[in-house]
């Protein structure tokens, strides 16, 4: 016997259902602010090695049994400055968000966590430590999935319905679902819209994220050199759904930010036109996440 293939490559086809975005939106787009610093790998944090990914040295090595002082002061970076602006940013715009944050990483700098909430942005998980659950333990994991949920709603005052690990391990997506209390997780990236699966013998809702527009290409050596060019490839993203969405077929946006990256001056001038560029249209949905899901969950239940 040959077993059943794992994958869907087929999604929904030729038959994409209408999303019904409320107010007949053209387009639902999804600000996403990645909080992790302070959850990185680091010996300071009980791990063995220093962290080597998404920093503005571009690729390094990690360095094992040793700290790597200038990762470690480009991460604080985001905690320090970059998230901050990013928010600030948003409030002033009126805009909301979802916050996928590192539960490490939050218990670290609590008054964050409480602008966060004091701001109504949506705080979803984003794993207890900012690393790669590829082969971490099953036990382990569970226990990492039951304290980022523990953290966020002690220190926002309310229970996180999101998940994202954004380095997801075979076990992730049931584990996820067994401890329960979720409304969707992130970890794909293979539609523009909402879809339903079956994970630990439930219905289970997966909205798309998104790493092209993502301000981690700007990472140094990485394909983006500048915040014009962010803006540039994401507003091509946002004018072609937004013109599929006036031909009958609406989507969603996800953009993905991170305070150490295009929180920095030289680059955050790029997020700024691009948010004036979406709000320069009629018929947009700028929305968190639980938001999209609970609609989803009300125009497309479960099959």
């Amino acid at each position: 016997m040959i077993p059943a293939y794992p994958r869907d490559l087929i999604g929904y086809g030729a038959r994409p259902p209408h999303p019904r975005w409320p107010g007949e939106a053209r387009i639902a787009v999804s600000l996403v602010l990645n909080y992790e610093e302070g959850g990185e790998a680091c010996l300071l944090h009980g791990d063995t090695h220093s962290e080597s990914v998404l920093t503005d040295l571009g690729v390094v090595e990690a360095l094992p049994g040793a700290r790597q002082l200038n990762v470690e002061s480009l991460f604080e970076y985001g905690s320090r400055v970059g998230a901050r602006e990013i928010v600030k940013l948003l409030r002033d715009q009126g805009l909301t968000a979802t916050v996928f944050a590192v539960g490490m990483a939050l218990e670290r700098n609590p008054e964050q966590a409480a602008e966060f909430s004091h701001c109504g942005l949506e705080v979803a998980c984003h794993g207890q430590r900012w690393l790669d659950y590829q082969s971490v333990p099953e036990e382990v994991e569970r226990a990492h999935i039951a304290r980022n949920v523990e953290v966020i709603t002690r220190l926002t005052g309310t229970r996180p319905v999101g998940w994202y690990t954004g380095r997801p391990g075979p076990n992730t997506r049931r584990l996820v679902v067994e401890t329960g209390g979720f409304l969707y997780d992130s970890d794909a990236y293979n539609d523009d819209l909402p879809y339903w699966v079956a994970a630990a013998g439930r219905p289970h809702l997966v909205i798309p994220y998104a790493f092209d527009t993502n301000d981690s290409r700007l990472q140094r050596g990485g394909d983006f050199g500048t915040g014009e060019q962010f803006f540039s490839y994401c507003r091509d993203a946002f004018d072609w759904l937004y013109a599929l969405g006036a031909a009958g077929r609406p989507r969603m946006l996800s953009i993905g930010l991170h305070g150490r990256i295009i929180g920095r001056p030289g680059r955050i001038g790029g997020l700024a036109r691009l948010l004036e560029h979406i709000q320069g249209h009629a018929g947009v949905w700028i929305c968190t996440r639980a938001a999209i899901a609970q609609h989803w969950l009300a125009q497309h239940a479960a099959p």
